[in-house]
């Protein structure tokens, strides 16, 4: 069995379509156990409920956006060393230094390809096969 039917990951973005293409791209690689949040603080409240071993969280959402969902679950403590990638179509160095401030483990450019999620995740969690 590969790590990647070990793995939980949490997928968090406002658009349904963002978040199929992820979870699409996480089904191919074999990370099965997926969890899905419309919002941050929906993600937040899930988290709480049930860990996982990573997010992967869009950067621009209502009520709250990633960074502010990467500061709460860096701030609390049965989360706090949860893997986070941050998707976002919005590069800028500025974004990605605060997002490194609070633990962001990597990011990850809009649009993407399934190759490009993989390489991202794999830089966090290691070698999935």
């Amino acid at each position: 069995m590969t790590f990647a039917r070990h793995l939980k990951v949490l997928v968090v973005d406002d658009t349904t379509v963002s978040r199929m293409l992820v979870c699409d791209g996480l089904w191919s690689f074999g990370v099965k156990d997926v969890l899905i949040a419309q919002d941050g603080d929906q993600a937040l409240k899930m988290l709480m409920q049930t860990p996982c071993h990573l997010v992967i969280s869009d950067y621009n959402m209502p009520k709250m956006n990633g960074i502010e969902l990467l500061k709460a679950v860096r701030a609390y403590a049965p989360t706090k060393n949860t893997g986070f990638i941050l998707v976002t179509g919005k590069g800028d160095k500025a974004l990605i230094d605060e997002g490194r401030k609070y633990g962001l483990n990597n990011f990850l450019l809009k649009p993407f390809t399934n190759d490009g999620l993989r390489n991202c995740l794999e830089k966090v969690v290691g070698k999935l096969t």
